[in-house]
């Protein structure tokens, strides 16, 4: 069988960027395929924060959609997008091995780091995590690709915005002014993409097994198992990290208020072979040890916001 494989992606240079990283891949491995970009209601809506809108999952719900009417055979995603939950039908076939997964502050001078400063991003990750460092910054609100982001940094009078280093080396976006923010852990999956398929696309999925890379695919799965069990999916502040050295695996975690003034974290390091389920007891640790009221009370101000 000679099939066309189609590949959704959204629009952004970002997004086409990964969309065509897999498309060469797959080409190189002797199979015709097709770009099919689309825009994504997370796209179109830049003024109110994701939290807000209410779901998880909204830079990759137009592209389930499409794959679910059988307009496209595969998408491609920055795997911190991609709820822990993917819709019936649809499954994980690649993690392409992982890129920087650091968080990067670009400024425009560092002085104000010890007395006020504005810092600027729409993840309440990035913003929790500032604020518990730095307590007397104000953090503003800032949505859009990372080309749009930019040009809000330019535009504003803030101090710095907060990006992924991976999403700016990709398209070579990366400016001179920036410090690489080593204590702010990342995304769970973050520097990862993440192509999914239909399930009974036999054809495809063997096509896009090749393209896996197993060591990212473990990491990222202890940290998005510890996503879910903490139920954080878009709405919460929880970072999450998993690295592997020869035959360990390290992880580092943790959940904030939405104010920065409360963390919960871990730190565990374990066999590789013990990778399974390591998520899920880090998380249920975190639970036990006040993450749970925790999560109850970031739900309700959440909720209180809408």
């Amino acid at each position: 069988m000679n099939k066309v494989i189609r590949i959704g992606t959204r629009d952004s240079e970002l997004a086409l960027w990964q969309a065509k990283t897999v498309q060469n891949a797959l080409e190189k491995a002797g199979h015709k395929t097709q770009l099919l970009p689309v825009k994504s209601t997370g796209d179109l809506n830049l003024n109110q924060p994701l939290y807000e809108m209410g779901i998880t999952g909204i830079f990759t719900k137009t592209l389930d959609v499409a794959m679910i009417n059988g307009d496209i055979d595969i998408a491609v995603h920055s795997m911190k997008d991609v709820p822990t939950a993917l819709p019936k039908g649809i499954v994980e076939a690649a993690v392409l091995k992982r890129a920087n997964t650091k968080d990067i502050l670009v400024h425009k001078g560092l002085d104000f780091l010890e007395k006020e400063g504005t810092i600027a991003t729409g993840s309440l990750r990035r913003k929790a995590q500032w604020l518990n460092k730095y307590p007397a910054h104000r953090v503003v609100d800032l949505r859009g690709n990372v080309n749009t982001r930019m040009k809000k940094l330019e535009d504003n009078a803030w101090n710095g915005a907060i990006f992924a280093a991976a999403g700016l080396e990709r398209i070579a976006l990366k400016p001179e002014n920036f410090i690489d923010l080593n204590w702010m852990i990342p995304a769970p999956a973050q520097g990862a993409m993440l192509v999914v398929a239909i399930e009974q696309d036999d054809f495809t999925r063997k096509a896009l097994a090749l393209l896996n890379h197993k060591e990212s695919e473990i990491c990222v799965h202890v940290e998005r198992e510890f996503l879910k069990v903490l139920e954080g999916g878009c709405t919460a502040p929880i970072g999450a990290l998993a690295t592997i050295e020869k035959d360990l695996i390290y992880f580092k975690a943790a959940l904030f208020s939405l104010d920065g003034k409360q963390k919960i974290g871990i730190e565990k390091t374990v066999a590789l072979n013990e990778f399974k389920n390591l998520g899920k007891r880090c998380a249920e640790e975190v639970l036990n040890n006040g993450g749970s009221k925790l999560m109850q009370q970031i739900k309700a101000e959440i909720n209180s916001q809408d």
